[in-house]
């Protein structure tokens, strides 16, 4: 190595060391991934635990499968004092019998497609309504000897108690007079049925479909709609009134407080053409009175699915769920919304919090006020679809697809797990210690592994308990994959997890120069930097965007793209080196942009490569930054321009030749032209047509140009000289121009 040479190796060296050394203050060394957020729990897995829309963990509600029945689909359940559920299926149409130990029996078959809905008088009386072709049938338990012998099926007696003649019934509800009001479909007809078993047509609605019923403490029927998305009030003389048109297409299900709340969810996305009247507007009344103070109403709307023979839960629902809130002075709010679940049933557990059974993933939510929620259950059924009393303050809920009945509560489960999602530190780390927020620590358990892999179950290290009281450090092997568990257990305090945060170190690895482009002729316009802004934070790329660039022939623009699998900040160092040179010239350092440009002048004629060097000291201590390089391709730099001599121009009879040479130091002469007395520049090919060396001759002749007549006086004293100019451009469009005068006789 020359002095020269080693002269500069030992400057670059300093120059890196700087590096380092104004990065000390900046280094990233330990950094650490973080999960309390709601998002970010939906990820993991939860097993009797409840996530709160707030963030973080509790015990969820103890909750258990009573009994699968052979139908696809539960519509409606309900219960007797007994504890006694009755469930209305599909596909196969069936009303079954459980028993709170979870004992089934069938105990209506009818011959419509499915059972719809049905309810359930204080006489253990059955009443459940089918589709399509919509009858009401009562269901009573056959009496007498007879009826003890005939076996299981016959102990139930089914007679057709209401058939309002259209094709769908959507919902049953019973008064406390023993009145049964039943909504229909296809034409948005309410009919009352009186204990007696007269029937007569209670509201007619402008609506296509009253989908759900409801009573308020003060006898009113609340009623919610397809089409508008409307609920309404219903007097018990009929007088009705529009409550609320909610934002969605459909009212799917309805809940009443004890003050008088009302509570709807509605789904579907209105057309432009649908008629909604305006809520305050009363409907087929002749008194317009205002909304009776006292009579809270929840209207739940649920996503609207295509009217079929056989309509199934969720066909066809776009825009997801939302639940409203309308008080008893009749102000409406929305309480919640999801794009994703489908809300079919709305209830309240035995603390009177309100609860909404959804699809089309299974999961029950408790509402807890304004946009306040808790992700309480995630069942083995597609969709919750109804909710019942069960004994003992809790509650059963039906799922669809496949049939199942549930028991929700009354109290939490005696212990939860919950496993986070995969944490994917990009490259090899070193796991430290983890911070937990949470209340009820000694029924708490935090567990870690962690893993080489994406999938847990590919050979990780055995789940290793996070020990507390001596440190909480993270006593797994160091790898790229980490995961958390943590098991919750009843006690007082319940115990909740609020946050949970792991510490890890990850190995340093070299940056990576992806590639380098070199751009003779053109310059790199600066990308101006935001003041203040922050850098990317762990974990995160950063972006930069290209720099525009402009023609410029006296520039030589270089850009690189480079990345860091620890995402660390780089700064950049660029050489040059000509050809047949040993030595590596440095043309810019401290660079943190990924692009440089210059005055190619700089630079004598000839052929250059340039090499780049990538350092991550600003992001570690002195000693361990690591570095990377990168060699461009070969590029050549010609700033000097041709030289034209021996330029001549003589007459050969009615013709002039013109004879020239042009030269170039570094490359091929490109072209040449000419322009005879300052015509249009005409093209001239070298003496053997090719151009391909760095000095061509050039030897053409041209036709005299004829002068124009003029006036006899001044004939005579006309010059017949010429103006001949050539001009020749090299490989890089250098150009070089000359002329000569051509005197005539």
């Amino acid at each position: 190595m020359t002095l020269a040479c080693k002269t500069l190796a030992l400057l670059s060296g300093l120059i890196l060391f700087t590096f380092a050394l104004s990065a000390f203050a900046l280094a990233e060394g330990t950094r650490s991934w973080e999960q309390s957020k709601f998002e970010e729990l939906t990820k993991g897995t939860a097993k009797g635990i409840a996530l709160r829309s707030e963030g973080g963990l509790e015990l969820a509600p103890v909750f258990k499968a009573l009994a699968t029945t052979p139908s696809t689909y539960i519509w409606s359940i309900a219960s007797d004092s007994g504890g006694n559920i009755y469930a209305a299926a599909g596909s196969p149409a069936r009303v079954y019998r459980i028993t709170p130990d979870g004992q089934s029996a069938t105990i209506f078959e009818p011959q419509e497609l499915q059972v719809q809905a049905l309810v359930v008088d204080k006489n253990s009386i059955v009443y459940a309504a089918t589709a399509p072709d919509g009858k009401v049938y009562r269901l009573e338990l056959a009496k007498g000897p007879a009826a003890a012998k005939a076996g299981a099926k016959a102990f139930w007696s089914a007679t057709t108690y209401f058939d309002p003649g259209t094709k769908y019934i959507w919902d049953i509800v019973l008064d406390n007079a023993g009145a049964l009001y039943v909504a229909t479909g296809d034409h948005g007809e309410i009919y009352k049925v009186s204990a007696n078993g007269q029937h007569s047509l209670f509201f007619k609605s402008d609506e296509v479909h009253m989908r759900v019923l409801a009573l308020d403490p003060k006898g009113n029927l609340i009623a919610g709609s397809d089409g508008s998305g409307l609920v309404y009030r219903i007097a018990p003389n009929g007088e009705a009134f529009v409550l609320y048109s909610a934002p969605k297409k459909e009212i799917t299900a309805l809940a009443i407080d004890s003050a008088g709340n009302i509570y709807a969810a509605g789904a579907g996305e209105k057309h432009s053409g649908s008629m909604t009247p305006q809520m305050g507007i009363p409907l087929a009344t002749p008194a317009q009175n205002p909304p009776a103070q006292g009579g809270n109403i929840t209207i739940t709307a649920a996503p609207t699915a295509p009217v079929t023979p056989f309509p199934a839960p969720g066909l066809g629902a776009t825009g997801g769920s939302e639940i409203y809130r309308i008080a008893p002075d009749g102000a409406p709010s929305r309480l919640w919304s999801s794009h994703e679940d489908l809300v079919y049933a709305l209830g309240f557990d035995q603390h009177g919090r309100l609860l909404a059974g959804t699809g089309n993933r299974g999961h029950i939510f408790a509402i807890n006020g304004v946009d306040d929620f808790t992700d309480l259950i995630k069942a083995s059924a597609t969709q919750i679809t109804a909710f019942a009393a069960a004994p003992g303050g809790g509650l059963y809920a039906s799922g669809s697809n496949l049939g199942k009945i549930f028991v929700l509560g009354p109290g939490p489960e005696s212990e939860g797990t919950y496993e986070s999602d995969v944490f994917d530190a990009h490259v090899f780390s070193l796991w430290g210690r983890t911070s937990v927020r949470s209340t009820g620590n000694s029924n708490v358990e935090l567990y870690a592994r962690s893993g080489n892999v994406d999938n847990p179950d590919r050979n990780w290290s055995p789940w290793t308990r996070v020990d507390f009281a001596a440190g909480s450090e993270l006593k797994v092997p160091p790898a790229r994959f980490v995961q958390w568990k943590s098991v919750l257990h009843a006690g007082n305090p319940a115990p909740r997890v609020d946050d949970v945060l792991l510490n890890y170190l990850p190995k340093n690895v070299a940056p990576e120069i992806d590639e380098i482009t070199v751009q003779p002729g053109y310059r790199y316009q600066p990308i101006p930097h935001v003041t203040g802004s922050e850098p990317p934070a762990p974990g995160q790329p950063r972006f930069d965007p290209p720099p525009p660039a402009v023609r410029d022939r006296d520039s030589i623009g270089i850009r690189w793209s480079a990345h860091d699998d620890n995402d660390d900040q780089l700064v950049y160092t660029v050489y040059y080196r000509g050809d047949g040179e040993s030595c590596w010239l440095l043309l810019k350092n401290n660079l943190s942009d990924r692009y440089y440009s210059f005055d190619a002048s700089l630079l004598p004629d000839g052929g250059y490569t340039v090499k780049v060097i990538a350092s991550d000291a600003p992001s570690h201590s002195p000693g361990e930054a690591l570095y990377a390089e990168r060699v461009s391709a070969r590029f050549e730099v010609d700033t000097t321009a041709p030289v034209i001599d021996k330029l001549t121009a003589a007459l050969d009879g009615k013709q002039i030749r013109v004879h020239f040479r042009a030269s170039d130091s570094f490359s091929p002469i490109k072209r040449a032209e000419y322009s005879l007395d300052g015509g249009d520049w005409q093209f001239v090919e070298p003496v053997g047509q090719l151009s391909d060396s760095k000095t061509e001759d050039y030897d053409f002749r041209l036709a005299v140009p004829q002068p124009e007549a003029a006036p006899a006086p001044m004939a005579e004293n006309t010059a017949n000289d010429h103006v001949v100019v050539v001009r020749a451009y090299d490989r890089f469009d250098n150009l070089a121009t000359a002329k000569t005068v051509l005197h005539g006789k």
